[in-house]
């Protein structure tokens, strides 16, 4: 997939190569939970490519070090507009008014658990990167272990003890 042309065409034919996937993991990571009420499929994955070229420098040479960085930016995508949401509903410029459904309580809910688990890879991170970036190829980026592997330069085996641990040290710190 390497072009004659600059980072911005690369990303351009990454993007439009991977676009069916990218809206695949992009549902995958706004179903359930209410986090449908942040932002469609469509426009997380618009976001990210507008995200991804904003950067410069970065180049892909190949499928899953693009999908791996993108899920990072879907990510970070989420979290923003999670934190966006909640700034605007303490006090922001908007009016208050009083609703009488638990739509909104609903809602409440779902993005304190989104900040909840990114806060929680952020301690991840500080412990061990490289667990951390398993959980973000694998849940955010749906890559599977031998693409993580590739990505990483460590074995698929690596990979699934790197995830197991990650799940346990987040299921103590998410209790």
């Amino acid at each position: 997939m390497a072009s004659q042309g600059g980072p911005s065409e690369d990303l351009e034919q990454w993007f439009a190569a991977s676009y069916a996937e990218l809206r695949q993991l992009a549902h995958a990571r706004l179903r359930g939970g209410g986090r449908d009420v942040v932002l469609d499929t469509t426009a997380l994955v618009h976001e990210s490519f507008l995200r991804l070229s904003q950067r410069e420098g970065v180049a892909f040479p190949d499928r899953s070090r693009f999908l791996a960085y993108a899920s990072k930016v879907m990510r970070s995508v989420i979290i923003d507009l999670v934190r966006q949401r909640g700034n605007e509903r303490h006090g922001g410029d908007l009016a208050r008014i009083t609703l009488t459904t638990g739509l909104l309580d609903a809602a409440v809910v779902a993005e304190e658990q989104i900040l909840r688990v990114h806060e929680a890879l952020e301690d991840l991170q500080s412990v061990d990167s490289r667990m951390a970036q398993v959980v973000d190829m694998r849940f955010f980026g749906g890559l599977n272990d031998l693409e993580i592997a590739a990505v990483l330069g460590v074995t698929d085996r690596t990979v699934r003890r790197d995830w197991q641990q990650a799940q346990l040290f987040l299921a103590e710190v998410l209790k």
